[in-house]
């Protein structure tokens, strides 16, 4: 069976190593480091071995622009899956290097286009983000309406969200006081959205946070071997079990992830939980 290839949860290789990923595709292979271990491990990025290939990115720019020559190298092989993650904090101290989220929507159909198929295109409103500023607790929620509408305008279906976990290394950045939402202000923030999103006739699928189902959140397969068989052109089957390399709660099917914590993303968003380069007084 092929194998579901993805690029990348670790980092955001769309965007800072969309070269390294084009000439990876035109050697056929790549060896990762694995996170643990550190041991490398071979995958086979020919077309006959390859599936699907799953791509992660805060901004598709490079991709939609040949950067590298990434377009043509993609070409080969059979499906494209597509995971934007649009949080609205674009150009602000949390993400400071990713653009204003109006930017990075207009993108939609041009990537829409690329995928050639509007159900192999995803949104991630995700993380929503709780911080300080002052004694008042401020968020990314204000933002949601208006990327909801936009992402509904452009005939995407699905959109996937869950709120930051906030592990010992987020919160020992220096300079910001993060706020972790109860379970109950969880629940009633997840409500709101599962019934805006209904409005617009989106799916609000909840990410690795399965009690977000009781406020009618579907729980996500952010790479779902089921959907992205039935929706490869000849009809070929992918894995379906679950992904034991993931979070426990993580609804995932079995892939293979080609980044690695080695290639530090320059986004420098500071709820980060894998390794963003972040100045060292920030």
């Amino acid at each position: 069976m092929r194998q579901v290839i993805s690029a990348s949860r670790r980092t955001d290789i769309l965007m800072h190593y969309v070269a390294w990923l084009a000439e990876a595709i035109r050697q056929g292979l790549v060896d990762v480091p694995q996170p643990y271990t550190g041991k490398l491990r071979r995958v086979s990025l020919l077309p006959e071995d390859v599936h699907t290939l799953v791509l992660w990115s805060k901004d598709f720019r490079p991709l939609l622009q040949d950067v590298g020559g990434i377009r043509q190298a993609l070409e080969r092989y059979d499906q494209m899956f597509c995971h934007l993650t649009i949080t609205g904090l674009g150009g602000t101290a949390l993400e400071p290097s990713i653009s204003p989220w109006e930017e990075v929507i207009a993108q939609l159909p041009e990537l829409i286009e690329f995928a050639r198929d509007p159900r192999r295109v995803s949104v991630r409103y995700d993380p929503i983000v709780h911080w300080y500023e002052g004694q008042e607790v401020r968020s990314n929620l204000p933002f949601a309406e208006p990327i909801l509408r936009a992402v509904s305008r452009a005939g995407i279906t699905a959109v996937r969200m869950s709120f930051a976990t906030l592990y010992g290394k987020v919160r020992r950045r220096k300079g910001w006081r993060w706020y972790d939402p109860t379970p109950e202000q969880r629940l009633e923030i997840t409500r709101r959205l599962v019934t805006l999103a209904g409005s617009l006739e989106l799916t609000l699928h909840s990410c690795s946070q399965r009690e977000l189902q009781l406020a009618g959140a579907v729980p996500s397969r952010c790479i779902d071997g089921e959907l992205l068989s039935a929706l490869h052109p000849h009809g070929l089957p992918a894995a379906t079990t679950k992904d034991r390399g993931q979070r426990a709660e993580c609804g995932c099917t079995v892939s293979v992830d080609i980044g690695s914590y080695l290639m530090r993303c320059p986004n420098g968003c500071r709820y980060c939980y894998a390794n963003p380069r972040i100045p060292a007084d920030a």
